[in-house]
């Protein structure tokens, strides 16, 4: 994932200076207001005020306060589709969605602590769940896609979508993981995921 280098425009309000706002900005501002006074007491005009902008800006960066903590997740899509494309068809599928899966997750350092609030609202708060799920969906069915390439079968066929739940599934257990230990490292729980689903269909020496 590739974030903006944050700027304080909470300071920059209490001094008078220009906005500069950016769409990673104005999610770091609300993910501190969410942590601090909770998702569902922070409203749509408290994020604005505390970024330096008026409501109608806020809505040219975020159809809806619900999406704020998503952040750039269309632009990551297009990236996650990008990383897929450039995948050799030689290497097995299974490592190429482990790589596709462990590069969307990346994090400059500097993002860890903002994203770790990300994910600490998106899994835990009943408000957002529902509007997750979309989320989820899209996600997905980019890894249908591309398995489905691989696979030369229909994005919309029991295969793909398997896989593609599956990797979701590797993805949100790495995240519970994550938020549990202030130490774990993300890609290294996503990683060890793979190896376990691989392990799941696989049997043992002996019974083969």
């Amino acid at each position: 994932m590739e974030f903006t280098e944050p700027t304080d425009v909470r300071n920059a309000a209490h001094h008078g200076r220009a906005r500069s706002t950016s769409k990673a900005e104005l999610s770091h501002v609300g993910l501190e207001l969410f942590i601090e006074r909770g998702f569902d007491h922070t409203t749509v005009d408290d994020i604005a005020a505390a970024a330096g902008i008026g409501r109608r800006t806020f809505f040219r960066y975020f159809p809806s306060k619900n999406d704020l903590p998503w952040g750039d997740f269309d632009v990551m899509l297009d990236g996650m589709r990008r990383h897929f494309a450039a995948l050799p068809d030689e290497a097995s599928l299974v490592d190429a969605l482990r790589q596709a899966v462990m590069e969307f997750n990346r994090l400059p350092d500097a993002e860890v602590p903002y994203h770790r609030q990300r994910m600490e609202l998106l899994l835990r708060v009943p408000t957002l769940l529902a509007h997750s799920t979309l989320r989820y969906e899209s996600w997905r069915q980019v890894v249908a896609e591309y398995v489905a390439r691989r696979l030369d079968l229909p994005p919309e066929s029991l295969q793909p979508q398997t896989i593609a739940r599956v990797c979701l599934g590797i993805a949100l257990s790495a995240y519970d993981l994550w938020l549990q230990d202030e130490h774990a490292d993300l890609l290294a729980l996503i990683d060890a995921g793979f190896l376990t689903m691989e392990g799941l269909f696989v049997p043992p020496a002996s019974d083969r």
